[in-house]
């Protein structure tokens, strides 16, 4: 079986998503053959790869000046970047182990991605979609050997967000996602295993949070400079530290459960109302923190420890936002 880590990362499809793994592959060390997804001619071909270039290489320029590397190494780095044309696909993915597919969120796109993508790739080598919107499961019968095949949805900007939700089919074998998981922590991501469930974790918890921001603009609850502030500062603070169930946990899912009570019935709207799991955990003891146990278990976890660890991350964070409190 190919290691991942044995030859040149494969992309198909050279826009942003393309573009920023890439460059997330490079800045690691590694080769990448970055696909045009689309025919063209020669002319058109050449100047794709050159803008695509000219990104990567302004990209890393930038992180460059954020401190991420040094300024002499923006061009070797960039130099483990080539481009190739659609027509070349076959040189860009025989050795590639891994190969993630980028192309239109069109199901008739990615069936011919995927179809020109298992004519030329090793039988062995992972292919993992990047889309945001299709299931794996909709996706796996495109590709030969299904079981080698998974999504990988990353959040952008690419190269510079950790997290990466993997999201295996039916037919995925569990090989393929420790294979897959292990590269990406290899470069300093965190892969999160879901379900092949629409929206994933993270843009179904935001469509929620954004449908309700711009409700509560619509409804004049407040002003949209202020819904702005009031989740930088309060909700996006606290859940760069905590994260949601673990903050449920924190202070308690009998808090949640009476303020979403009082919320649906103050609104008269049901998408207030806690979910079932929640009044199920009070009725099992499992609260959160103070009965050791509720979404996570806290058994023989020093408790007060974790609690200033947690407030340390807290004081690290106002530190950043420059918002520590004010000393009379």
């Amino acid at each position: 079986m190919t290691d991942p880590a044995s030859g040149p990362i494969a992309a198909l499809g050279a826009g942003r998503m393309g573009r920023g793994i890439a460059i997330a592959f490079a800045y690691a060390g590694y080769s990448v053959h970055l696909i045009d997804g689309k025919p063209r001619s020669a002319e058109e071909a050449a100047a794709l790869a050159k803008a695509a270039l000219d990104e990567v290489r302004g990209t890393l320029a930038s992180l460059a000046r954020l401190g991420l590397l040094d300024a002499d190494e923006v061009e070797a780095v960039a130099a483990r970047v080539t481009c190739f044309a659609l027509g070349d696909i076959g040189a860009a993915v025989q050795d590639a182990p891994v190969i993630f597919e980028g192309v239109p969120e069109v199901l008739e796109v990615k069936r011919a991605a995927f179809a020109v993508l298992c004519q030329h790739c090793a039988d062995d080598a992972i292919i993992a979609s990047t889309t945001s919107t299709i299931l794996s499961n909709d996706l796996q019968g495109f590709v030969t050997h299904p079981e080698r095949f998974l999504n990988a949805h990353w959040l952008n900007p690419a190269y510079l967000v950790p997290l990466v939700e993997v999201s295996p089919g039916d037919a995925t074998a569990p090989d393929t996602l420790a294979r897959l998981s292990a590269l990406l922590e290899r470069i300093g991501k965190v892969p999160v295993a879901c379900a092949a469930s629409p929206g994933y974790i993270v843009p179904r918890i935001q469509a929620l949070a954004m449908n309700e921001a711009a409700r509560m603009v619509e409804d004049g609850v407040a002003t949209a400079e202020d819904i702005d502030k009031a989740t930088k500062y309060g909700f996006g603070f606290r859940f760069a530290v905590l994260g949601l169930l673990e903050f449920i946990d924190w202070g308690g899912g009998d808090i949640l459960y009476h303020a979403s009570r009082y919320m649906a019935q103050a609104t008269g709207e049901d998408r207030f109302a806690a979910p079932k799991v929640i009044e199920e955990n009070m009725a099992e003891g499992r609260r959160g923190l103070r009965d050791g146990k509720g979404f996570l278990d806290y058994e023989g976890l020093d408790i007060p420890a974790y609690q200033q660890d947690r407030l340390g991350a807290f004081v690290a964070m106002l530190r950043h936002l420059d918002k520590l409190p004010s000393k009379g």
